[in-house]
């Protein structure tokens, strides 16, 4: 007997649009909180970014995040670093103080898990000039 695999392509739901921190985002961004317990450290969510949506640059204190890419390409840079192409199955690990953006391409949804502990500083917007560089 053969076991029929079905691929999950979707394993959570997008969330809802994120008003919460649309001023840090150019572009529509939604978030589906998926831990936010107020015992624990940590959050964990899923992040959407519709095509050409990004977060402005911003410096984690006092903690750390970690993104998990699921689905699309987006891009990550870390201030003074080339941005880098990411896509689903990527991993990066942001260490206290760093200062970095991340966001999708600009003809991509990009979606990605976020384990984060600390609090957010936001800066300012990722530059039109700077972002209409990238390549892939």
């Amino acid at each position: 007997m053969t076991k029929s695999k079905t691929a999950v392509e979707h394993p959570f739901e997008r969330g809802e649009a994120n008003e919460a921190f649309a001023a840090y985002f150019i572009g529509q961004s939604y978030l589906n909180p998926l831990v936010n317990d107020p015992t624990l450290d940590i959050s964990v969510g899923q992040v959407t970014f519709e095509p050409g949506c990004r977060n402005h640059w911003h410096i984690h204190r006092d903690g750390y995040q970690i993104l998990l890419v699921t689905d699309g390409e987006g891009w990550y840079q870390e201030m003074g670093t080339p941005a880098r192409l990411l896509r689903s199955g990527d991993t990066v690990v942001t260490h206290d103080g760093v200062k970095h953006w991340h966001g999708a391409t600009s003809d991509s949804w990009f979606s990605h898990l976020t384990i984060t502990a600390g609090t957010p500083d936001w800066l300012e917007p990722v530059a039109e000039q700077e972002y209409d560089v990238l390549k892939k």
